[in-house]
C-alpha cells in the first residue's frame, strides 16, 4: 500500500489545482482500428477511474462502474482500511491511500473520472477538488450536505465541462420516463399536489450524542474521517452507517431517500427552486410534558411542505413525510391495493386524475390501477439500456464520450439535473433545523423558538432565507480549520 504524505495546505492545492487542470493532454493511446477484434474495447476507450470511499456503498459503486467493462482502477482511497479491503482485494493494481489529497496530488495525471462515496458532508469538497482537475465525477445522493455546496457543484459542472452524475439510479429507469410520458399526454391533466413518503429513519434518530467517547478501530483514520465536520472525540455506533441521523455528517431521512423518491415527481414536472418550506417535526420526550431537545440530531419524523411557483399554473404544494408517516389512501386505490411499496412511495394528483409510484420511480401506475392497462401512450423519451442496472454505464460512455457528447445530453442525473433536486431536498432540512432553533427568553425563563410555527419565503436565485434571518447559517455550514471547498 502506498504510504501517505503530509497533505498540502490550502494555499499550495488553490496552486497545484490552477497548474494541474489541464494535465490529461498529452497521453497516447492506440487507436482501435489498429488493434480491432469483436468485442474489444481499445485503450481510447477505456477509463482510468479513482474511488474516494470504496467500502460498504462505495464498493457497490466500484464494482457497478468496473462491470461496465470499459474501466481501469488505478487508485482507491477510504479513511478506513478494514471496510475498503473488499475492493483493495477486487483491484490489486490500484495504488491505495487513505487522505484523497495526497491522491489526487500524485495520481491526477493518471486519473480520468471519480466514483466518491464518502459520507454527506464530504461529497461536496472531494467532488470540487476533482473537477477542478478537470475529472469526471460520479457522486453518492444526496449530492451535498448543504444548498450552498449543491450549487457550487452545479455550477463547477458547467465550468470545468466534466462528466456527472449523481447516484440517485432510478432516474436510469423506465418508470420516470413512462410517467413523464403520461404527463406530457394529458393523462392526469394539470398538477396540483405532490405526496411523497419514506419509513426511513432505519438508524437512531431524536437521540443525544453519546456522551461517553470510544477508541477509534485501528483500521480508521478518525481525524480524515471527520473532515470538514467539527472536531470531536470518536463514539461508538457511528460508523459505519448511523452517521446519517447527525447534522454534523449526515443529511437525515431526507438526504438518504428524497433523491431518490423526489426525483420522479421532480422530472416528471419539471420543477425548478420551491418558493417557500415549511415543517412539523416528530419530538421525543425524555419525562411528562418534557419535550427532549437534541438540536445535533436529526428528528425521529417529520413532514415537509413545499410550494413551487410555476408560470402560467397553479401554485404546486409538495409533501414529504418520513418515520412512518403516510399519506392518506387516495379514493382510487382499492383497499387490498398496496400504496407505493408500503414503505415508500409517490402520488401526484392533477385536475383529471392521478398516477403513482415506489421508491426509484419504479411500478409506475396510473389510478385507478385499472386505467395503467388501458392507455396506449407512445413511448418517446430516450431508455438508458437496462434501466436503473445502466445507471453507471450511463455516466462511464459519457466520459469515454466527453463533455457535450449525445452520451452527454443523454445522462440521468447530471449535476444540472441533481443539483436544483438536492437544493429542493435540502430545503426540507432548512426548515426542520429551523425549527429546532431557540434563544432565551427575555425574561431569562427558558427559551423561545422563533422557526416555529412559521413558513420560509425562500429565494432560490440567491439562497436566502427571506423572513427568517436566523435560517440561513443552515444553507452553508463553516468547515473545520484546515478544510476549504476551494471557490
Amino acid at each position: 500500500m502506498e504510504k501517505n504524505s503530509k497533505p498540502q495546505n490550502q494555499n499550495s492545492r488553490r496552486n497545484f489545482i490552477k497548474s494541474s487542470a489541464t494535465a490529461l493532454a498529452g497521453f497516447y493511446f492506440v487507436p482501435r482500428h489498429v488493434l480491432g477484434g469483436p468485442g474489444f474495447v481499445a485503450p481510447s476507450d477505456r477509463l482510468r477511474v479513482a474511488g474516494i470511499g470504496v467500502g460498504g456503498m462505495g464498493g457497490g459503486d466500484v464494482r457497478g462502474v468496473f462491470n461496465s467493462g470499459k474501466v481501469d482502477f488505478v487508485s482507491l482511497c477510504d479513511v478506513d482500511d478494514g471496510r475498503a479491503a473488499r475492493s483493495v482485494a477486487d483491484h490489486p493494481k490500484a495504488k491505495y491511500y487513505k487522505d484523497y489529497r495526497v491522491m489526487l496530488d500524485k495520481e491526477h495525471k493518471n486519473i480520468d473520472a471519480l466514483t466518491i462515496s464518502t459520507p454527506d458532508h464530504m461529497h461536496a469538497i472531494q467532488a470540487m477538488a476533482a473537477m477542478q482537475l478537470g475529472k469526471h465525477v460520479y457522486v453518492q445522493k444526496p449530492l451535498s450536505h448543504d444548498i450552498y455546496e449543491a450549487r457550487a457543484l452545479t455550477q463547477a459542472a458547467e465550468k470545468y465541462k466534466v462528466v456527472t452524475q449523481m447516484g440517485n439510479q432510478g432516474s436510469s429507469g423506465d418508470g420516470v420516463r413512462k410517467m413523464m410520458e403520461w404527463y406530457k399526454a394529458g393523462l392526469i391533466g394539470e398538477a396540483t399536489k405532490v405526496q411523497c413518503w419514506t419509513d426511513r429513519p432505519v438508524w437512531p434518530q431524536g437521540i443525544a450524542w453519546p456522551s461517553q467517547p470510544a477508541t477509534p478501530p485501528e483500521d480508521l483514520d478518525w481525524d480524515l474521517w471527520l473532515g470538514t465536520a467539527p472536531e470531536k472525540p470518536y463514539v461508538a455506533n457511528l460508523i459505519p452507517f448511523n452517521w446519517r441521523g447527525w447534522w454534523d455528517y449526515g443529511t437525515g431521512a431526507l438526504g438518504d431517500m428524497a433523491c431518490h423518491i423526489m426525483e420522479a415527481p421532480f422530472r416528471v414536472l419539471e420543477l425548478g427552486y420551491p418558493e417557500s418550506a415549511e415543517c412539523s417535526v416528530g419530538s421525543v420526550y425524555v419525562g411528562e410534558f418534557q419535550r427532549g431537545y437534541f438540536p445535533e440530531s436529526c428528528p425521529p419524523s417529520s413532514h415537509i411542505t413545499l410550494r413551487f411557483k410555476r408560470n402560467g399554473k397553479e401554485d404546486l404544494e409538495f409533501h414529504w413525510m418520513d418515520g412512518g408517516i403516510q399519506p392518506t389512501r387516495p379514493e382510487e386505490l382499492g383497499a387490498n391495493e398496496r400504496m407505493g411499496d408500503g414503505g415508500n412511495g409517490v402520488i401526484i394528483e392533477g385536475t383529471k386524475g392521478k398516477m403513482m409510484c415506489s421508491t426509484y420511480g419504479r411500478d409506475p401506475k396510473l389510478l385507478p390501477t385499472s386505467r395503467t392497462s388501458e392507455e396506449n401512450v407512445a413511448e418517446t423519451l430516450y431508455r438508458v439500456p437496462n434501466g436503473e442496472s445502466g445507471h453507471y454505464n450511463n455516466w462511464v460512455d459519457a466520459c469515454i464520450a466527453g463533455y457535450g457528447s449525445q452520451e452527454f445530453k443523454q445522462l440521468s442525473s447530471p449535476f444540472s439535473i441533481a443539483g436544483p433536486l438536492t437544493e429542493s431536498v435540502l430545503m426540507g432540512n432548512l426548515a426542520i433545523r429551523s425549527y429546532d432553533y431557540r434563544i432565551p427568553k427575555a425574561e431569562g425563563n427558558g427559551y423561545d423558538y422563533p422557526g416555529r410555527g412559521i413558513k420560509l419565503l425562500w429565494d432560490g436565485d440567491n439562497m436566502k432565507v427571506t423572513n427568517f434571518e436566523a435560517a440561513n447559517q443552515f444553507v452553508k455550514r463553516t468547515y473545520r480549520d484546515g478544510w476549504d471547498l476551494g471557490v
